[in-house]
C-alpha cells in the first residue's frame, strides 16, 4: 500500500505551526501517511505564497491546501479525501 503525503509548511518558532503539527501528528493513523515538514523561509516562492497564511497542511496527491486554524473535524476530512 503506497502512503499518503502530507505536507505542513510553516517556519521555525511558529507556535502556530506547533500546534498545527501536534495536531496533526495526533490525528494520523499508524500506517498510511507520511508527514513532511516543510520551512518556508528556505525558498522565496513558498515565502511568497505562504508567508501570510502558515501553517497550510498540503495534500500534493490531490493538490488540496487545509489552512490553519483547522480542528479535528476538518484534519480527517482532508486526510480522507479522495481523488
Amino acid at each position: 500500500m503506497q502512503k499518503t503525503t502530507l505536507q505542513l509548511y510553516g517556519t521555525l518558532g511558529c507556535h502556530l505551526c506547533e500546534q498545527a503539527k501536534a495536531m496533526v501528528i495526533a490525528g494520523l493513523p499508524a500506517d498510511g501517511y507520511v508527514l513532511q515538514e516543510l520551512d518556508i523561509s528556505e525558498s522565496a516562492e513558498l515565502m511568497s505564497l505562504y508567508a501570510l497564511r502558515i501553517p497550510v497542511l498540503y495534500r500534493p496527491d490531490l493538490q488540496l491546501e487545509l489552512d490553519w486554524p483547522f480542528d479535528e473535524a476538518l484534519l480527517q476530512a482532508f486526510m480522507s479525501a479522495e481523488a
